[in-house]
């Protein structure tokens, strides 16, 4: 199989065999894999909703009913919002736009989506990345005569008493509704917003084929989709595949003055920016004002056509998220001890951590870190004034969706997805929450216990085949992500061409210079500074690595990024 693949598609058999162990096993489905192309994108009118959703978006263009876009405080909704904004507004619509303040709003609808409404005079409001659960106002929107249009990706929520099995609103464009024919049902938020543009674009040609700069706009539009889809961690695949390898060429390309001045901030300069730009550069500055309040700034660089205003923006932007940083370290230290206190994970299989004035922002990154460091589900709570408002991340296929219901009697708010979950609970339930969550997390796992983590290695290879042309090859299957993970290669020929050099704050970190024959190669283990003593006394080794681009003061050399090691 690894050699016809390799042979149907010209390819190494390294990326042939990373193909097949990614499920890619026939050279068709591969080649339409690796080509990413914009044919692999399917029809937005096959989503749910989206005939009457852009039929009343037209109805309210034509007529200049005021629009308002809602969308979420995060990456996905701040993205997803600009997207829409900058349609409606170059189609002449009435647009405004409403992003809740996580402090003092708290996520999706509540009493004030209704006062922006009221204060712009919307006819039609647009929901990006939330409202699939908002039952109570969108029946409220829906008695002020106001037609509430949902986008989202949320997974449906439980049926309530009043309302049925869904909100009343005009339309809800989201692929994870139950009987939804959608082909791909693991969009982001942004994604299904651009998938509401792009089906605007089509009402308003008159057709299936976009006139021209509304295609120009789709187009420039698919880098913001990018970075929601990067961001927002979804499977790397389908779709997703083709939004995130698309839009970073876009993004390389844009004239989008916001863009351009983030891509500045971080430092890219005039090389082309890949899905760790947006992971750990775009992404965390646009998240870093809604993570900290308003997500006005955000939105407003997104906004920008003016070059100076757009950079004053992206510096605010930078400093936030340097902050953004000092208040995550500061919660994360104080996370990890109150962690130590359920070190036993047959007893305790999903992690529940609260603390007094956590900030709301960075709960669900911290619950991210103390995942990946306890190999389990982590709930983090912040309480203030007796309330504890917090974030949920799963570990590995855990449903933690499925998992929150189980507590489902005992806090005010909550919802997601099987990976991320959000909830607000009466801080004096938490101990009952984290006993319901801990019983279901038994009870589906069997013995309480998570299994640890194997790293996969997809293939070893001989020292003297790691260079240039492997990586080029192995390139075509970039952007990495969820399903389509970056490739892990192995070893075992590899000598110390020099002692190993611990780097970053208290040495956290591994410089390795290894060689083999006349060959040297530099590699970055992060995060094994601890592990430095392993290596004392020996000079070959084996290694677990990603072999990667390194551009450090403007060269750029082959690298290798440790996954593992040990001493032959």
């Amino acid at each position: 199989m690894v050699d016809e693949l390799a042979r149907g598609l010209s390819v190494s058999r390294v990326t042939a065999t990373v193909l097949a162990a990614r499920g890619h096993c026939a050279p068709e489905p591969a080649r339409l894999h690796l080509a990413a192309s914009p044919q692999g994108l399917h029809d937005p009118g096959l989503l749910p909703g989206m005939a009457a959703a852009v039929e009343r978006l037209a109805r309210a263009v034509e007529a200049r009913e005021p629009i308002l876009v809602h969308g979420d405080y995060d990456v996905d909704g701040v993205t997803g919002t600009a997207l829409l904004v900058r349609l409606l507004r170059l189609v002449g619509a009435n647009a405004h736009w409403h992003i809740p303040n996580r402090l003092v709003d708290g996520y999706s609808f509540g009493t004030h989506s209704l006062d922006r409404a009221r204060e712009c005079g919307a006819r039609v409001v647009i929901s990006v990345d939330n409202g699939t659960s908002a039952f109570e106002t969108i029946a409220a929107f829906a008695a002020l005569g106001i037609d509430v249009i949902v986008t989202d990706h949320h997974e449906p929520p439980l049926a309530h008493p009043l309302h049925g099995a869904l909100p009343p609103a005009l339309a809800i464009v989201n692929p994870k509704l139950a009987g939804s024919n959608y082909p791909w049902r693991e969009l982001c938020g942004g994604a299904v917003a651009f998938k509401l543009a792009w089906g605007l674009c089509q009402r308003l040609s008159g057709g299936q084929r976009v006139r021209p700069e509304l295609k120009a706009f789709l187009e420039d539009a698919l880098a913001l989709v990018a970075i929601a889809t990067v961001c927002d961690v979804v499977p790397m695949r389908d779709e997703n595949r083709v939004f995130a390898r698309q839009g970073l060429k876009f993004l390389g390309a844009t004239r989008h003055a916001g863009l351009r001045a983030l891509l500045d901030v971080v430092g890219i300069g005039a090389r082309a920016p890949n899905s760790d730009d947006l992971a750990f550069g775009l992404g965390p500055r646009i998240n870093a004002s809604g993570r900290l309040g308003s997500a006005a700034r955000a939105v407003e660089l997104l906004l920008a056509d003016d070059p100076a205003l757009a950079r004053r923006l992206a510096g605010e932007l930078d400093q936030l998220n340097t902050q953004r940083k000092e208040i995550e370290q500061q919660v994360l230290a104080e996370a990890r001890e109150r962690a130590r206190v359920f070190a036993d994970e047959r007893e305790w299989p999903v992690l529940v951590v609260e603390g007094a004035g956590w900030h709301p922002g960075v709960v669900g990154i911290v619950a991210a870190r103390l995942v990946d460091e306890h190999a389990r589900p982590a709930f983090v709570l912040g309480n203030a004034d007796g309330i504890a408002k917090g974030s949920g991340r799963s570990w590995g296929d855990f449903d933690l969706l499925s998992c929150l219901r189980a507590g489902q009697h005992l806090y005010a708010r909550g919802g997601g997805h099987a990976q991320a979950v959000g909830l607000e609970i009466d801080s004096s339930r938490v101990n009952a929450l984290r006993a319901a969550l801990c019983a279901h997390a038994r009870e589906r796992l069997g013995s309480g216990a998570h299994a640890p983590a194997a790293l996969h290695v997809d293939c070893e290879i001989a020292a003297a085949h790691i260079d240039e042309p492997l990586l080029r090859d192995l390139e075509r299957l970039e952007p990495w992500g969820a399903g389509n993970e970056m490739p892990v290669l192995s070893s075992r020929e590899l000598q110390l061409a020099e002692e190993p050099r611990a780097l970053g704050a208290d040495g956290a970190h591994l410089a390795l210079k290894v060689r083999h024959g006349n060959r040297y190669l530099r590699a970055m283990a992060f995060g094994m500074g601890a592990r430095r003593e392993e290596l004392a006394g020996t000079r070959t080794l084996e290694l677990a690595f990603t072999p990667r681009w390194n551009t450090f003061r403007g060269n750029t050399n082959l690298e290798l990024l440790v996954h593992d090691f040990r001493a032959s």
